[in-house]
């Protein structure tokens, strides 16, 4: 028991705190007594080292010494207070009708009689020599029993910490991209199809949205070099995996060798087109073509002629187990002289061979008392969706595309929607006046009375208050769930969308007495009477631009004065991203229009770099700014500027292509394809 220990220590803290004070207080009396008189200086300068001296100098010391211990104890105590506080303002409570379903079980548990039953458990299944995918659909990857090591659980998967890392940096940089390779067009409210703002695939939000949500480990156990850590891990030559978690991990390694392909260009992941038809299924084809670093071979013998001609320092192969005792063997010797490693989805042809479960693990049966190493495991969907972000382009899009997520109309105040009926003790409301609340979601979200903030506890209640200012027309549970906690079963999000929802709309009712966020046929929206929205002067600003057919400069200003930063600035939620691309092209659009109607050249460069404040990484802008300062006369500054993007460019890990150059007749950048 820990509280014996516990107690123990607290006795000797007080021990430490209450008894030198005592003794000293009691052999030795205060440590000071009054000042020193002038004769009492002067003998203490004429002999400083005497048996009083000393021993007040010494009384003072552990003085001092007490002191400082007691500063270390009242520090800790605080900063233990501080946590428990935290931790009980985040601590969930449960709706009533969490509540009250808690209390019937309760009492149906206390209330009936305990009858023991003795059951036989059932036999452990036969171990598998073969490649199935049956057993894994008998076994979900998604079981919350299953040992999770410190990694990142999926619907359809789990992910090793440092390829969970890859995952979202490589999302990152789609984003990225999309912004530098923007082109800007006429401003306006409809817009043209721009596939390039879609969401990014469920599993990569999800992948985000848990990193977002998981304690950042501490700086000793940083995730380390995933394709360092696979390797380490595989044995040299081949090894052959069976089991239900053969397939998972097969489509797990693809993933994480080639999202470490851009740290580590001279590997190449080599496999047969059958084995990856067999693990990404009929669309395998077409998504391989588009993944660098990967090799697609007809058989093994040219897997082995492409091991002995290149000069890759790692190479990790997939073979399916329909090979040819042959050509496996010229492959396995291929892979032992040079630096590759060799998983075969079967039984191993005369090398090791270890059983694959369905959570990752692998057991080596000649080593059971090794701990077990765990491995990324993926279903074809989650593998698939991870593969799509570090895919190249595809050259033929398809015709039809969703277009960019349009502007919603302007929220004028309204006729208010019946509000959703609560039961139990409600709130006791504010006796202060009612007041309409500010919303400010362009930079750092923000919920204001009066001018002065409130405090939202949970993170979940701010992202829902953004999310429906971003949607003015409502959303409902599945959309709210979804967005707020992607990648999780419905079931699961769904008592926590409840609670949260509760205690924001308890807390701001108990602060202005005001029911800002209204619920009716299942839709959630913001009340627009009783809360104004910085976003929704926005939307209407641009809605005005484009019917506005006199005074378009005037029109234009007012989107850029309606813009003061991001929207929900240095918030990473994964559902952010299509919102804060669509707004902040209408608003660089503007700065373009802008410029290109201004007549003084001082006036025309301020817009663009007013847009290039806006968004530092798009291409077309910086080379408009550049051309701008060349028509100008001053090259030195647009080359400084030039080097300048270059190194931004670099330094965000853009620097795969050069960007756009300008047409200086029409005054637009021309996009490869």
């Amino acid at each position: 028991m820990r509280w014996p220990r516990q107690l123990m220590s607290l006795l000797f803290v007080l021990a430490l705190l209450t008894g030198p004070p005592v003794v000293l207080l009691v052999l030795i009396g205060p440590p000071v007594r009054g000042w020193p008189t002038r004769e009492q200086a002067r003998a203490w300068l004429q002999e400083p080292l005497t048996e009083q001296t000393l021993t007040a100098g010494l009384t003072i010391g552990a003085w001092l010494l007490w002191l400082l211990l007691a500063y270390t104890v009242a520090v800790r105590v605080l900063t233990r207070l501080r946590a428990t506080v935290v931790w009980l303002r985040r601590l969930p409570l449960p709706t009533p009708l969490q509540a009250t379903a808690s209390g019937m079980a309760g009492a149906a548990v206390f209330g009936v009689t305990t009858n023991t039953a003795t059951t036989t458990p059932p036999p452990p299944p036969p171990p598998t020599t073969g490649v199935s995918e049956q057993p894994e659909r008998a076994s979900p990857l998604h079981d919350d029993s299953a040992a999770r090591d410190d990694g990142i659980v999926v619907s359809g998967g789990w992910l090793p910490r440092e390829v969970a890392e890859q995952v979202a940096a490589a999302a990152a940089l789609i984003w990225l991209r999309r912004r530098r390779d923007y082109v800007p067009r006429p401003p306006g409210p409809h817009r043209r199809q721009e596939p390039d703002t879609e969401a990014l695939p469920p599993t990569v939000t999800a992948v985000q949205a848990a990193l977002a949500d998981a304690p950042a480990p501490p700086a000793a156990q940083m995730p380390a070099d995933s394709l360092a850590a696979l390797t380490g891990i595989l044995p040299a030559g081949g090894l052959g995996l069976t089991g239900p978690g053969a397939l998972p991990i097969g489509r797990g390694l693809l993933v994480t060798v080639l999202l470490a392909g851009p740290r580590h260009p001279n590997t190449t992941l080599v496999t047969t087109r059958t084995t990856l038809t067999s693990l990404l299924g009929p669309e395998a084809e077409t998504l391989g073509r588009r993944l660098p670093h990967l090799t697609i071979v007809e058989d093994l013998d040219d897997a082995a002629r492409i091991i002995e001609s290149a000069d890759t320092s790692r190479i990790v192969i997939l073979a399916a187990d329909d090979y040819d005792r042959h050509d496996m063997t010229h492959l396995i010797s291929a892979a032992t002289t040079g630096a590759s490693r060799l998983v075969v989805l079967g039984e191993g042809p005369g090398g090791p061979t270890w059983h694959a479960d369905s959570t990752g693990h692998l057991h080596d049966p000649s080593r059971p008392e090794t701990p077990r190493p765990r491995l990324c495991v993926l279903d074809q969907v989650a593998a698939t969706d991870l593969l799509t972000i570090i895919a190249h382009p595809d050259p033929t899009p398809p015709a039809l595309s969703a277009p960019r997520p349009h502007l919603p109309p302007a929220m004028p105040p309204g006729p208010r929607l019946p509000r959703q009926t609560t039961r139990g003790k409600q709130p006791r409301p504010s006796t202060a006046p009612r007041q309409r609340l500010q919303l400010r979601i362009l930079g750092e979200p923000t919920l204001l009375i009066d001018g002065e903030p409130l405090t939202i506890r949970r993170s979940a209640a701010l992202q829902i208050l953004v999310y429906l200012a971003t949607h003015p027309t409502g959303a409902d549970t599945r959309q709210l769930t979804e967005a707020i906690w992607p990648g999780l079963p419905r079931r699961s999000p769904t008592g926590r969308l409840y609670t949260t929802l509760s205690d924001l709309r308890s807390s701001i009712r108990t602060a202005t007495g005001l029911h800002v966020i209204d619920h009716t046929d299942d839709r959630y929206r913001l009340n627009p009477t009783h809360i104004d929205v910085d976003l929704w002067h926005l939307h209407a600003a641009i809605q005005r631009a484009a019917a506005t057919v006199t005074d378009t400069t005037t029109a234009w200003q007012t989107i850029l004065d309606a813009y003061p930063a991001d929207l929900a600035a240095g918030r990473t939620w994964p559902w952010l991203d299509p919102q804060r691309e669509a707004i902040r092209r209408h608003v660089i659009d503007t700065c373009v229009a802008l410029a290109d109607t201004e007549p003084d050249p001082q006036r025309t460069l301020a817009l663009l770099q007013t847009g290039i404040h806006i968004d530092p990484y798009n291409a077309n802008l910086h080379t408009r700014a550049r051309n701008a300062l060349i028509t100008h006369g001053d090259h030195h500054a647009a080359t400084e500027m030039h080097h300048r993007y270059l190194r931004n460019l670099a330094h965000a890990g853009l620097d795969d292509t050069p960007h756009p150059p300008l047409d200086r007749e029409h005054g637009t950048a021309s996009r490869r394809q």
